[in-house]
């Protein structure tokens, strides 16, 4: 209950181990038939962060976090696959946002525009695209703690049994 997007991060490092468990938790994730259509790309550069905070117009928090994981998947050959892919990319992605919140690391995705500077910054093949960005790092505003206000619409409201 503590993870929420993070665009704002204090200027501290990222230990090694701890970034590690976060990818670990990426990499763990599962896929649909184990296909695994996914890579990841770490990046702790500054330059190549402020690089990247450019490939979409709402990743501007990527250029001031600790580290960024660009997510990298095989160029889609298959509607369905493609499909299956993102529901893949999207849970790696969640697992390795709640790894980041287990260790107060706060986390924030970004889509991706522009994939040909993408590419270019994270030197990805052509027959790869970006899927997403999650910045990571250390929250500015305040620490990572289990929130008991969620802004979401009525739990009974959301919650269908047996129908709708």
């Amino acid at each position: 209950m503590a993870r929420r997007n993070v665009r704002t991060f204090a200027d501290r490092p990222i230990p090694q181990a701890d970034l590690e468990r976060v990818l670990y938790a990426g990499w763990a994730a599962p896929s649909a038939m184990n296909r695994q259509h996914r890579d990841f790309v770490v990046c702790t550069e500054r330059a190549r962060l402020e690089a990247l905070a450019k490939v979409w117009q709402y990743a501007g928090h990527v250029a001031t976090s600790a580290a960024t994981v660009a997510v990298v998947a095989p160029g889609l050959s298959e509607k369905e696959a493609g499909e299956v892919d993102q529901f893949d990319i999207g849970q790696a992605v969640m697992a390795m946002a709640i790894a980041a919140t287990d260790m107060g690391i706060g986390s924030g995705h970004a889509s991706i525009g522009d994939q040909d500077k993408a590419r270019a910054i994270l030197g990805v093949p052509d027959d790869h695209y970006c899927a997403y960005l999650l910045a990571l790092g250390y929250p500015a505003d305040r620490p990572l703690a289990p929130l008991h206000h969620l802004n979401r619409r009525p739990f009974d409201d959301v919650v269908h049994r047996g129908h709708w």
